[in-house]
This record gives C-alpha cells, sequence and structure tokens, in this order.
C-alpha cells in the first residue's frame, strides 16, 4: 500500500473544510438573568444568539417594580420628597430637586439663595458619589476589583460631610419646599451661617475635593491606563450621537456619544450660571468614553464645589410658606442633571395637599431602552461591559 501523497491529503484537508463550512449553527434563545447582579437591580435580556453573536435583544422590566407613581397620588408633598430619593438610591439628593422645584413653581415659591446654594453644593457631592461607585463597579464586572476601595474611600468621605448635614447618606429626605431642613436642634429660618452646616463641614469638604481629585488621577492610570480595561471597552458598545438623541439617551452616555448637551447649562433649576465649568464630551460613544466623560465630570463637580463653597451666601434656608402646604390648582414639568441624565417630574395638582397625579422622567429608562439597537451583533461577552458602560439602576427603571 502507497503511502498518500501531499495532494492527497491536501484534498481531504479541502472536503472537511468544505463540509465544515456547509455546517449551520442553529439560532438559539439564552436568557441572561433575572438573577440579582448585585449593582444594578433585577434585570432579564432575552437574546436570540447565532454562535458568539447576539442578533437580537429584548430587554425584560418590572421585576421590581414599586408604583412611585401611583403611591404619590395617596401621599402629601413632603412624604413624597422622601419617597422620591429612593428611585435612584445612589444618587437619592438629586432626585428630590426637580421634584421639590416644580411644586415650588406651582405655589409661586422661590428658596431663598443660600438654600439654592445648598441645593447645588449637595446634588454635585451625590454626582461624585454616583461616579465613583460607577469608577469601582464597571472595572469589578471586568474582573478587576481593585479599584473597588479606591473609589468607595473617597466616597465615605463624601458621604460622612453629607451625613453630617443632611443626616442621612443614602436617602438624605432634606429639601422642603421653599428651602430646604434647617439643621438639628432648631426649626428657625434665620440660622446663621455656623448653625445650617455642620461644624467644619465647608473645611472638610475642601479636603475632600482635593482627595477626590488624587483618587481620580490614581483611577486614571489604574483603570482608564489598564490595557486589559481597553481591550473590553475601546471600539465596544458604539453609540452614534444620531442614535443616542433618537432614543433619547441623556446624561454622561449621551455626552461621550459627542452631544454637548447638559441641563445644568440649559435649565434655570440652580445658580449654575455663576460658576465656571465645562460640559465633557467624548468623540466616539464607546465603553471606554462612557468611562471616560464620567471620571472628568468628577473633577468638573469638585470645581463646581469649590466655587460655591468661596461664594456661599448667607440669609435664610427657608422662604415662608403655609404651615399645611397646598399646591394650586395647575401643572409643571421641571427637569434636572440627574448623575445618570435627564430626572423630570410632571406634577398635576388639583388644589389640595396631595397630587392628582405624577409622571416621572428618569434617566435609566430612556437610556436602556437603546440596549435592544447596542447590543444587536454584540459578542456575548462584551454584553456585560456594555450593560456596565450604561451605569443605569433598576429602581430608576421600574418605578
Amino acid at each position: 500500500m502507497t503511502a498518500p501523497t501531499d495532494r492527497d491529503l491536501l484534498a481531504v484537508h479541502r472536503s472537511e473544510a468544505a463540509v465544515s463550512v456547509e455546517l449551520v449553527t442553529p439560532e438559539m434563545t439564552l436568557n441572561i438573568g433575572p438573577q440579582h447582579p448585585s449593582t444594578h437591580g433585577v434585570l432579564r435580556l432575552v437574546a436570540t444568539i447565532a454562535g458568539e453573536r447576539l442578533e437580537k435583544v429584548q430587554p425584560v422590566m418590572g421585576y421590581m417594580h414599586r408604583g412611585y407613581e401611583k403611591l404619590a397620588e395617596v401621599r402629601t408633598y413632603a412624604q413624597i420628597n422622601a419617597l422620591v430619593n429612593r428611585i435612584d438610591w445612589v444618587s437619592g439628593f438629586a432626585n428630590e430637586v426637580p421634584f421639590i422645584l416644580a411644586a415650588e413653581r406651582l405655589m409661586g415659591v422661590e428658596a431663598p439663595e443660600r438654600a439654592q446654594y445648598i441645593r447645588l453644593i449637595l446634588t454635585e457631592m451625590y454626582r461624585i458619589s454616583n461616579h465613583l461607585i460607577f469608577l469601582c463597579s464597571f472595572p469589578a464586572e471586568l474582573g478587576a476589583p481593585t479599584p473597588l476601595m479606591y473609589a468607595l474611600r473617597e466616597r465615605e468621605r463624601v458621604l460622612d460631610l453629607v451625613e453630617g448635614v443632611t443626616g442621612g447618606r443614602f436617602h438624605p429626605n432634606f429639601n422642603r419646599i421653599g428651602g430646604v431642613k434647617p439643621a438639628a436642634g432648631g426649626g428657625s429660618t434665620q440660622r446663621t451661617r455656623s448653625q445650617d452646616l455642620s461644624q467644619g463641614f465647608i473645611d472638610g469638604t475642601r479636603r475632600a475635593m482635593a482627595a477626590v481629585r488624587a483618587v481620580c488621577d490614581d483611577l486614571e492610570g489604574l483603570v482608564l491606563g489598564n490595557e486589559i480595561v481597553q481591550q473590553r471597552t475601546v471600539g465596544i458598545g458604539v453609540l452614534p450621537a444620531e442614535t443616542a438623541i433618537e432614543y433619547a439617551v441623556s446624561g454622561p452616555n449621551l455626552r461621550a456619544s459627542g452631544v454637548p448637551f447638559d441641563l445644568r447649562r440649559v435649565e434655570d433649576y440652580l445658580p449654575y450660571d455663576r460658576f465656571d465649568f465645562d460640559v465633557v464630551t467624548m468623540p466616539n460613544g464607546d465603553n471606554y468614553d462612557r468611562c471616560r466623560v464620567r471620571l472628568e465630570e468628577i473633577r468638573q463637580s469638585a470645581r463646581i464645589i469649590e466655587q460655591a463653597l468661596g461664594s456661599l451666601p448667607g440669609g435664610p434656608l427657608q422662604a415662608k410658606v403655609p404651615r399645611v402646604i397646598k399646591v394650586p390648582r395647575g401643572e409643571c414639568y421641571v427637569r434636572a442633571e440627574n448623575p445618570k441624565g435627564e430626572m423630570g417630574y410632571h406634577i398635576v395638582s388639583g388644589g389640595g395637599r396631595r397630587p392628582y397625579r405624577v409622571k416621572i422622567r428618569s434617566a435609566s429608562f430612556c437610556n436602556l431602552a437603546v440596549l435592544p439597537w447596542l447590543l444587536e451583533g454584540a459578542l456575548i461577552p462584551d454584553v456585560i461591559a456594555i450593560l456596565g458602560s450604561l451605569d443605569f439602576v433598576l429602581g430608576d427603571v421600574d418605578r
């Protein structure tokens, strides 16, 4: 028997290759979730996959729906304030501001200047807290747990200061119609500078902002400069500007696609026009740019806070409002720049102590609406990276 020649072996290999080309991989439906991933909430993705790529994705939401909009209809305005800061639990104080402003505008009430500054400072502190959570959780989802301690350490510094003023960390419930809550120990609306903020708050906040800047420098090298992180983020999950606008994406996810839209520049809801800061944008709209926008926004928030502390006015914390709050008949929509995007409340008042209807426009819901477009054609290992880069909270979705 003669040994096979090279020509014979080549013919066999070609025939095997032809057979493998003819094999068709059937579509398969893959359920991602709804187990709790412990960071964002309970989300399920029904994915149709062919091989290693997703052909179609359907987000399934509503597993933790708590009916905030209906609960608001059976509560007074003061009670609703304690409710709404739990929608996006990482950004609690920032959720309160647009709701209180909507009620104030219906009543024709304007908070004193000092109260507006305090609202602005605390909103930016919660923006820093939110973005630090992102910068420690997102690398962990990619398999890098080390940044967790870097970001959480500085976040605790910020929340310690917030707790000293509001008495709460996650859910401060600090806003009031007409201003902010007076410090513990008295209810006077004419409190002095040293009485309405906790002792050492201004100096402590300045030190915290310096520490936050330092940790941003560390995270820039540790996370954004990491080659493995770059391989999982650069050029992956690209969201073009026109698609982001079409799906009503907002916040850092929109600005990472190159759209310089920031409600702090557009809406007159807090005195941001008095401070110098940059609206950070990135050109590529991928996972990497979404990370970088949030890192740079931390630096800009620290910049705003330091300017506000340097020009903090004196005066009362609370405008004159009735002891029993009754909002006149009418309707109003107020939106604000939540750390995750546009947070808006449409209040319809029937003229009583409770609203007739409340409609909540939350950031995470619209940001997740783009998932079927964004994940189409993505590799299965990239799904978690793309999801994490959007920085959503399911309480903000399942309202």
